[in-house]
């Protein structure tokens, strides 16, 4: 066979394995909004964050322009987008290795990238309609944003596909590090720690200077960051660093992760699936029964 059609094979072969991957995303999206289990999943944590938004309606700030409900909002979303898309990925990574799933997608030509793609799609359709949610309920919620303009629009669309773009690869790296659902505690949480120190809560001016260096140097500040940019009038940046939006840094920061990620995920994912047999399987199910009885 010539170089030539070598080249054209293996470029059909993988736009065959993603186009594979974008329909089994949607098929997993859909079986997930039918099965009561899955859909909780989803709700709950959304649902949480909501009724946190409510009770929090009718507080103020003292010298804000703006609730402490409108200051948490922005902030909230930016989480998680950070959380949905990181952690959607580990936990299907992590539960896979053990049922066999990614086993099965290893010996079928393609199927390692059509089963990747497919959870990244699924992932990134589940925080979408996170963020389309929790939006919604803050724009009913919350009178005193500034989300009129079309270059609001624009900044929050922006935020959120950098961040899905940031976020999911991250969440393969971490997943091809997690050999096992019971280890998902050493990634839950580290994300409590960044969550205290990312400025979500709270303004992260309001941390020590070390604090603060280490919470710009995680992506879950730069999108709490983005959001409120988006979604708060331009006079909340004063109680940012610097007194203002950063915005080019904001998207260098998160390209920066983004881009070193997706550097470290092909390599690990290769190694994690080379590392993958029936034995191995075998021994994870195994260790999981005896730890559940």
């Amino acid at each position: 066979m010539s170089t030539a059609n070598m080249n054209s094979t293996i470029v059909n072969t993988t736009l065959h394995a993603y186009k594979t991957g974008v329909k089994r995303g949607l098929i997993e999206t859909r079986i997930t909004l039918t099965t009561v289990s899955d859909l909780l999943g989803f709700i709950m944590p959304t649902g949480i964050a909501i009724a946190v938004l409510f009770f929090m309606r009718g507080a103020q700030f003292e010298g804000s322009p703006v609730s402490l409900g409108s200051m948490n909002m922005p902030s909230l979303i930016g989480m998680n987008v950070v959380f949905g898309g990181v952690m959607g990925i580990v936990g299907t990574l992590s539960m896979d290795r053990t049922n066999g799933t990614l086993l099965r997608a290893k010996s079928m030509p393609g199927g390692m990238t059509g089963y990747l793609v497919g959870h990244m799609v699924s992932t990134a359709l589940f925080v979408l309609a996170t963020v389309v949610v929790m939006l919604t309920a803050g724009l009913v919620l919350f009178e005193d944003l500034s989300f009129g303009t079309p270059d609001r629009w624009l900044m929050f669309l922006a935020v959120v596909l950098m961040g899905i773009v940031t976020t999911l690869p991250i969440g393969a790296v971490l997943g091809a590090l997690i050999n096992n659902p019971k280890n998902m505690a050493l990634i839950m949480l580290p994300f409590m720690g960044m969550i205290a120190i990312s400025g979500i809560f709270y303004p992260i001016t309001a941390l020590p200077g070390w604090l603060q260096g280490i919470g710009q140097a995680l992506p879950m500040y730069w999108m709490g960051l983005g959001m409120r940019h988006a979604l708060l009038p331009d006079a909340m940046s004063a109680v940012e660093i610097g007194e203002s939006w950063r915005t080019l840094l904001m998207f260098g920061v998160l390209a920066a992760w983004a881009i070193l990620a997706l550097a470290l995920a092909p390599r690990l994912l290769r190694r994690m699936a080379s590392r993958e047999s029936g034995s191995a399987v075998a021994a994870r199910r195994a260790e999981m029964q005896q730890q559940w009885g």
